[in-house]
């Protein structure tokens, strides 16, 4: 008998060192009818709260879409959408925890932040740019010894500060406390240009009184692709999410995003480059 046994106890052993295969997103989200989607309230013109109080911006327009894609593959249109506000700290072990089941933020696709959560295919490409009057030149070189503004301690101040030193080219560099101070001193003539990421230049823009004496640069400084962190693991689930991104594109539903998000604005190279090169087939 002892030796019957011990096959049996040795199994469970094995089955006990293993947990049970965790639900899959798809299976709850066809259970519950429900799906809890990551937002930001403050990272302008992705992902923030409007004057209604609601969560609107480019990446909460993408994620109600492919929400709604969800919901027809699961069998509940419309699935029902909750939204749990991040911040810069949480955003991603909200995910990780499975507090939200996607992250529509301003999120750039990181390998550091593959360990922690997955993301999507690129819907979104940002990175460090400049707001200049009209009719000025567009080139770090011809801003060679001027006054030239960015927000301090932010990581464009940071790569702004080395594509300086790497190019071993001399600028003032002025720092602000917040943006709109920046770009009212471009407004005044009191520097050059002003660096930021694309899409908050492009926030700011919209906003000023100035607009139509304003411009900025087609060419970055930095490239930072951007997608929707997803739980790690889920491959299901990121499939399903890649299909209706993939469908927005071909649709032209990504640009139309872009155009409703950022009234006025054209996107960059990089962001146009994706518009074109993103759909993928089936």
């Amino acid at each position: 008998m002892r030796q019957l046994l011990r096959p049996l106890v040795a199994a469970l052993l094995v089955a006990s060192a293993f947990p049970a295969a965790a639900e899959g997103v798809l299976d709850r989200l066809k259970e519950t009818g429900r799906i809890t989607i990551g937002v930001r309230e403050d990272a302008p013109p992705l992902s923030y709260t409007g004057e209604d109080g609601k969560p609107a911006g480019y990446s909460v327009l993408v994620c109600d879409a492919v929400a709604a894609s969800l919901g027809k593959l699961v069998g509940h249109d419309p699935l029902e959408i909750g939204y749990l506000t991040v911040g810069t700290e949480d955003r991603f072990s909200a995910v990780r925890d499975g507090k939200a089941d996607m992250l529509c933020g301003a999120d750039t696709i990181t390998l550091s932040r593959r360990e922690e959560v997955d993301f999507s295919i690129p819907i979104f490409v940002d990175g460090a740019a400049v707001l200049i009057r009209k009719g000025a030149v567009a080139n770090l070189d011809a801003l060679a010894g001027k006054k030239i503004g960015v927000r301090a301690g932010t990581t464009t101040e940071e790569v702004l500060r080395a594509t300086l030193a790497a190019k071993k080219m001399q600028a003032d560099v002025v720092t602000f406390d917040a943006h709109p101070d920046g770009v009212k001193a471009l407004e005044d003539g009191a520097i050059e240009a002003y660096f930021g990421d694309q899409s908050i230049l492009y926030n700011l823009l919209f906003k000023s009184d100035k607009a139509k004496e304003l411009s900025i640069s087609d060419n970055t400084l930095t490239v930072e692709v951007q997608g929707l962190a997803l739980p790690r693991g889920d491959d299901d689930f990121r499939l399903a999410v890649d299909r209706a991104v993939s469908g927005l594109y071909r649709d032209g539903r990504m640009e139309a995003f872009f155009k409703q998000a950022l009234p006025g604005a054209d996107p960059g190279l990089a962001l146009k480059a994706l518009f074109l090169i993103a759909p993928q087939m089936e």
